[in-house]
């Protein structure tokens, strides 16, 4: 029995429940992407499934757009599947149960117990409801479905996109109905190793935790003004080797790339007759830090310890100011602002881990900038730093930004039916965070991108939510657009 058949649009509900019945979480795709191909062979549709089980179905224009600049149609086949502790269902082998429920005095989609996949199950039933009509106005239509998004953008990366003409590109990939997205950051992962001589001591072990720190996303809330504890802890280090001989034993702190670091601990080495004197200097410090971050960062707290110990392995002193003077300079935050987009960072890094071995100090970032020359030269920046220090520089997960286009048909035609459909101004923002838009815009020269999409919640999690209402404006203003594209 459909749970979504009294609800419009039926069209796109339709498809989006039939996707739901699916198993389909990143990692899982076989069966939803073979369901698209089914789809297309049972309409006649031509279409390509390939080995990363993306599928790019065609379909011509209607009477009156034959002739029109083709439409891509985007969005990943793939869920966040999560459920809850008590949940019996497998997300590999068994479909979501829908259900319908009030919040807000709207009505809005979520499954039991698991994550919902409206990101971006409803792209996929937008573009399979706009395939199964014969009464829409569209241009030719070239509709990509792409794979694992969720987990690395792999199914866009490896597609080949040589036999996609169009360069008008529809990505409904976003949870905010009136905001759209025109550019997106680019980024990488950068993994500095810094060497050290060690030697062995006896004396006082002196170990400092910093917690309390609010942390977030280092691309979506990197201007928020957050600390980043590794930061601080350069900063606190550097007091203390000012005020006493000291050496490291280890600095740690972090423990994702792309999250702004909640934690840092480093443990060294003093006189047990500067023990005093250096918690005095870590304390003054961190007080200072306090004061200056008192509005933004409220629950920060420096917890030191310190015992006597033998036969201690430790940085030589040399190698000790070294870490702390690279720690207390490393590049992290905002490098600059978009020159386009009001209150839009373009580029930015994060010191989201720290790590110590036997070896090496190693200094794990999140670089990412819709520019991708800004980028590149912020790597180049991070090298010269480290290679001063006798470290070196190892890259991983590159991927393309997307820049804001001054002059766009797509965005400018997405605005203007807006305003004629709610009666006001969208939101046009950039967002400081991987999109798959980057990836085909480094593919498809020229390309002319947005995303959008209907509102939801909570994306996954098991608390997701889809609201039918915004689903069916959302889908009149993807109709209102394709109809004025002609």
């Amino acid at each position: 029995m459909s749970i979504l058949g009294a609800y419009e649009p039926k069209e796109v509900l339709t498809f989006f429940e039939e996707i739901c019945s699916i198993p389909h979480g990143s990692g899982k795709v076989k069966q939803i992407s073979d369901y698209l191909v089914k789809f297309a062979k049972d309409r006649g549709l031509r279409y390509r499934q390939d080995e990363a089980l993306n599928v790019v179905i065609w379909k011509d224009g209607t009477p009156g757009y034959e002739d029109s600049a083709p439409v891509i149609i985007q969005g990943h086949m793939d869920m966040v599947a999560v459920k809850e502790n008590d949940c019996q269902k497998n997300l590999e082998t068994e479909g979501l149960d829908l259900e319908v429920v009030e919040a807000d005095g709207e009505k809005w989609i979520s499954a039991k117990g698991t994550s919902l996949g409206g990101d971006d199950g409803i792209a996929v039933a937008f573009a399979l409801a706009l395939l199964d009509s014969d009464t829409i106005p569209h241009p030719p239509l070239e509709v990509v479905a792409t794979t694992d998004e969720e987990v690395g953008m792999d199914g866009a990366a490896a597609l080949d996109c040589s036999d996609l003409k169009g360069r008008l590109f529809l990505n409904a990939d976003s949870e905010d109905e009136g905001i759209f997205t025109v550019s997106c950051a680019g980024g990488m992962r950068a993994n500095a190793s810094v060497p050290y001589e060690a030697e062995v001591k006896d004396g006082a072990l002196v170990e400092v935790k910093l917690t309390g720190f609010r942390g977030g996303h280092s691309g979506v809330e990197i201007n928020k003004g957050r600390l980043n504890a590794n930061i601080v802890l350069g900063r606190v280090l550097n007091a203390l080797r000012k005020a006493v001989p000291v050496q490291l034993v280890s600095v740690s702190g972090g423990d994702k790339d792309n999250a702004i670091a909640v934690f840092s601990e480093a443990a060294c080495v003093t006189d047990p007759a500067d023990v005093a004197a250096a918690k005095e200097a870590l304390e003054k410090e961190m007080a200072v830090v306090k004061e200056e971050y008192a509005s933004v960062e409220k629950g920060l707290t420096i917890t030191i310890s310190a015992k006597e110990q033998k036969g201690i392995r430790c940085m030589t002193e040399k190698a000790s100011d070294q870490i702390i003077v690279l720690l207390m300079n490393y590049i992290n935050g905002i490098q600059r602002m978009n020159p386009d987009m009001e209150e839009m960072v373009q580029t930015s890094l994060n010191l989201g881990i720290l790590t110590t071995s036997e070896q090496a100090v190693v200094f794990s970032s999140a670089l990412r900038s819709s520019s991708e020359t800004e980028k590149e030269h912020l790597l180049e920046r991070i090298r010269a730093m480290v290679e001063l220090f006798g470290g070196s520089v190892e890259t991983s997960g590159n991927y393309p930004g997307w820049e804001y286009r001054p002059e766009s048909l797509v965005r400018d035609t997405f605005v203007e039916c807006y305003k004629e459909q709610y009666g006001k101004d969208p939101i046009v923002e950039g967002i400081h965070a991987g999109l798959e838009c980057g990836l085909f815009s480094s593919k498809l020269p020229g390309l002319d991108c947005i995303s959008y999409g209907p509102q939801m919640r909570s994306i996954h999690t098991t608390e997701e939510l889809l609201s039918i209402d915004s689903t069916a404006r959302t889908w009149e203003l993807t109709k209102r657009v394709l109809a004025r594209l002609k």
